[in-house]
């Protein structure tokens, strides 16, 4: 669509995108361009899940795309042991990585080249087709377990694959259960889903979450766990299903396998036991449990943050069992790509015969810090802060034997760090294919302007080092956009890939929820794919904490996306919420600032005493710097979960002091 400007005469023209954010929602946006600027990013209406809605961060993208934090121009460090950066050519930036590449590689291996990214972009071109030039050249890489791995392997045990509900089904839902879910920040639009559930058709909405979020304040029921208790709560519902005869066995017996086992279990969890380990009250649990059997349909939506705990993947199996005992298929919500028919090979893994050493993305700083590799390549993420164990992240990056290159968008801890930084360009500033965690519907996404000064796109850069290396692999080098047309062929329930690339707004295939590729082709209660070493049945772990300890959560606020945003909005705050009775005990000044610490470092915050988080815990936004320049997650153990191998930010162990 296109009008005219009454101030400058220009045209103005409508760009139809989406989102290529880390988060669930992926909305479909309407970006205004005047003269190749960004006015504004409007909310499309045209998708029936993100209809009319957008968050902070989209809606702050005009001043981002813009910001001085830009990194406009390839900068390389004077030296070793100077904090300047001077401006580079591209073509004397490119000469410079290649050569410090092949020359690693020669030296040392390929073994001692490690890229590092993640889902700054989550284009299908941007974080999937990028990698290729890696892949040839077989270097090091992680295993990607920085977010939601560890709830993924818990969920596979027991389902063969991890998808559930779609969001435009929470409208059909009587009773919604947010589970480690603060999904008013973290997932507007299936907030939305839900109130309108509740709004229109009488539905009530449940919060379990140690701390009362913004969720929990606008939820119908609030449950407030000991942080990590989650899998004893989960048997304690169950207890309650079954001791009082409200478990559908009909269902049982046509679609679930190894009941037996897990109700013998469940019935050691009598309500004494659930509330002294869980600290809920048994009448909260009955409250839960009569709106599960006499609303009607319910769902659990399962958080990335309950994933993200010491506990995180037996928490997320043992609650994602649940609604199989009410005769629901799938009658869960953590993510959906794993039900869908998307096909194809993006980042070429399975295109060569160099199978790259993979290493823990959790443990990454003792690696860092212990001189493994002498090159580390980062694009789509911000290590230095967004890291477990982040002083030996950075320690490890900050070594004289390291080469570090860092293809961003912005300036920021992980820039400031580098040999070589290159411009990145931005998700409005190149086509790509995205596609929600959450939501069936894609459009294209659409380049709103072009790229800002010299930054390019992840897949040009690629290939133009790939050319520069002499790399020969065809792969490397094919088009996306034909690749993709195939890779989506099976894909859309209303159309084609070429329809996409003609405009048209289409959607995604999903597998039936009552699809179960596991060992008994059946939904189990006992998994029959647990690998030696981690129980066929959920267990609920010790989180052992000595008197003068917390345990410290941290989640996302609204205008930022982990670390983006700060240019815009601002730093991220450094304050923690704590219970004014533990404030009353350890004789605290809560107008003073306090010191969080560990055996690993401190982190110097604001208090704000509230009875939103219960004693014993403390809570704060992630992930900032206090005014010493502590990292927040250098208190955070590069120790990967046992199942899944994902984080345990949300089991931090800290003191406080003033």
């Amino acid at each position: 669509m296109k009008t005219v400007s009454p101030c400058s005469g220009e045209i103005v023209k409508i760009v139809k995108t989406m989102c290529a954010r880390d988060c669930p929602d992926a909305c479909w946006l309407d970006v205004t361009v005047d003269n190749d600027s960004i006015i504004k990013v409007d909310a499309s209406t045209d998708n029936p899940v993100t209809n009319g809605l957008t968050c902070p961060r989209a809606l702050g993208d005009p001043e981002r795309t813009k910001s001085r934090d830009r990194v406009m121009y390839p900068y390389v460090r004077k030296d070793d042991s100077s904090p300047e950066f001077t401006k580079a050519s591209w073509d004397d930036a490119i000469d410079l990585v290649t050569s410090k590449l092949r020359q690693t590689i020669e030296e040392h291996g390929r073994e001692s080249v490690l890229l590092l990214d993640y889902a700054g972009n989550c284009g299908v071109i941007s974080s999937g087709y990028s990698k290729r030039l890696w892949n040839a050249l077989g270097v090091t890489m992680t295993d990607y377990t920085i977010c939601s791995a560890s709830g993924h392997a818990g969920l596979h045990l027991h389902y063969g694959l991890s998808y559930g509900c779609q969001p435009q089904d929470l409208c059909t839902k009587k009773t919604i259960v947010f589970w480690g879910f603060n999904a008013k920040t973290s997932s507007p639009h299936q907030w939305a889903l839900a109130a309108t559930a509740r709004r229109d058709h009488d539905a009530e909405i449940v919060v379990v979450d140690p701390r009362k979020s913004e969720t929990a304040l606008l939820s119908d029921q609030w449950i407030g766990p000991k942080p990590g208790t989650d899998v004893a709560l989960a048997y304690g519902i169950a207890h309650y299903l079954i001791t009082n005869d409200l478990v559908d066995m009909d269902f049982i017996k046509s679609h679930t396998h190894g009941y037996e086992a897990y109700r013998d279990e469940a019935l050691k969890w009598t309500p004494e036991r659930v509330e002294n380990v869980t600290g809920v009250s048994w009448n909260d649990i009955k409250r839960l449990c009569k709106m599960l059997t006499e609303n009607g349909p319910s769902v659990f939506m399962l958080g990335l943050g309950l994933n993200k705990s010491m506990t995180g993947a037996e928490s997320c199996r043992a609650v994602s069992l649940l609604p199989s005992l009410l005769g629901q298929h799938r009658g869960i919500y953590y993510t959906n790509p794993s039900g869908r028919y998307i096909g194809g090979d993006s980042t070429g893994s399975g295109l060569t015969m160099k199978k790259p050493k993979v290493v823990s993305m959790i443990s990454l700083g003792e690696r860092l810090a212990a001189g493994e590799f002498r090159f580390v390549y980062v694009f789509g993420m911000n290590p230095a802060m967004t890291l477990p164990d982040s002083n030996k992240v950075v320690q490890g990056l900050q070594r004289p034997d390291v080469f570090l290159v860092v293809h961003d968008s912005h300036i920021t801890e992980t820039t400031n760090l580098a040999d070589v930084t290159l411009p990145a360009a931005t998700y409005l500033e190149k086509d790509d294919i995205y596609t929600s965690d959450s939501h069936p519907y894609v459009r294209m996404g659409r380049r709103a302007i072009w790229p800002v000064a010299e930054s390019i796109d992840e897949h040009l850069l690629m290939k133009t080092m790939a050319e520069k290396l002499d790399v020969q692999e065809p792969w490397v080098y094919a088009d996306p956009w034909e690749e993709m047309s195939e890779g989506f062929k099976e894909a859309f329930e209303d159309g084609s890939f070429s329809d996409l690339m003609e405009g048209k707004e289409l959607q995604l295939r999903h597998r039936p929820l009552d699809y179960y590729p596991t060992g008994t082709g059946k939904m189990e209660f006992s998994s029959t794919s647990a690998p030696e070493g981690v129980s066929a049945l959920p267990v609920q772990m010790k989180i052992p904490v000595e008197k003068d300890e917390f345990i410290m959560l941290n989640s996302a606020i609204p205008n930022y996306t982990h670390t983006q945003f700060t240019e815009v909005y601002g730093d991220i705050p450094c304050m923690a919420w704590i219970n004014p009775a533990d404030v009353e005990e350890m004789g605290l000044n809560p107008d003073a600032k306090a010191t969080l610490y560990n055996d690993l470092g401190e982190f110097v915050v604001d208090l704000k005493p509230t009875k939103q988080v219960s004693r014993g815990v403390i809570w704060c936004p992630r992930e900032a710097i206090d005014s010493e320049g502590n990292h927040q997650n250098g208190l955070s153990h590069g120790t990967p979960q046992p199942i899944g191998g994902g984080p345990m930010f949300n089991t931090v162990k800290i003191r406080v002091r003033q």
